[in-house]
């Protein structure tokens, strides 16, 4: 792996995090194409630089992180379910680190977005972060945690788990970019100190280097991203998901 593979998978990275489609399974997809093998850096290089477009939410939503700690309590509620499997099942969950995987579980991601914007309501919904309760805030964390498996989406099953709780759909995608706050932070720590043993001067560089530019790539996504859920919702990524899944199923796999 050199410095133009993680450019590349810096910028899926940084497009990736807050659409529900999953960065994980499009940075294991590209890494696929470009022909490099899951390595024990790759998987952990897939995870850390993650930490970069989180990075992004923090600059762009510094003012509602500092308007006082309730937000930050029901992170923390929210981040619960994730960190206690995240610890328990964190051997397991690597295994599944393969393209096949992540082609099958788009799919299914993407019928779940399609069926629910069919049946998705948009009047009496919470629109602010504020309403959400500590009680749904955990909820939306149990859908959290599914995301463990790669191709489900983290920001897609926190958003699938808003939407079924009464958040609006803006409200949805501002709390999952939020909680994404701990959950990266935590599972990047851990991932880094599980494996420092086999990182160098060299890998620490290209790692780096995805990072910076999965930031960059992130903060002119989010907004967008916001923009664009707000109006339009989210059938079009189900869409997406199931004819991606089925190209690589079908041509690449």
């Amino acid at each position: 792996m050199d410095t133009i593979h993680a450019v590349i998978l810096g910028i899926v990275e940084g497009i990736t995090e807050f659409l529900p489609v999953s960065s994980t399974g499009h940075m294991i997809l590209a890494s696929k194409l470009m022909g490099l093998a899951q390595s024990d850096f790759l998987k952990t290089f897939e995870v850390a630089i993650q930490l970069g477009s989180i990075l992004a939410v923090l600059v762009l939503f510094w003012r509602k992180l500092t308007q006082g700690l309730d937000i930050w309590f029901k992170l923390a509620v929210g981040f619960v379910p994730t960190g206690i499997l995240g610890l328990t099942l964190y051997k397991f969950v690597k295994d599944f680190f393969d393209p096949l995987t992540v082609a099958y579980m788009l799919i299914f991601g993407g019928v779940v977005f399609i069926v629910i914007e069919y049946f998705y309501k948009p009047q009496h919904k919470l629109e602010h972060l504020s309403e959400i309760s500590y009680k749904k805030a955990f909820l939306i964390g149990l859908f959290q945690s599914l995301a463990m498996i790669p191709g489900t989406s983290r920001s897609g099953a926190t958003i699938v788990g808003g939407l079924l709780l009464g958040l609006s759909r803006k409200c949805a995608a501002e709390f999952s970019f939020l909680l994404a706050i701990p959950t990266m932070f935590a599972a990047t720590g851990y991932d880094l100190y599980k494996n420092s043993g086999i990182l160098d001067a060299q890998h620490l560089q290209i790692l780096l280097i995805g990072g910076f530019v999965a930031f960059i790539t992130a903060l002119g996504v989010i907004k967008i991203f916001v923009r664009f859920v707000s109006h339009f919702g989210y059938g079009i990524f189900g869409i997406y998901r199931i004819i991606l899944g089925s190209v690589f199923l079908i041509f690449v796999l």
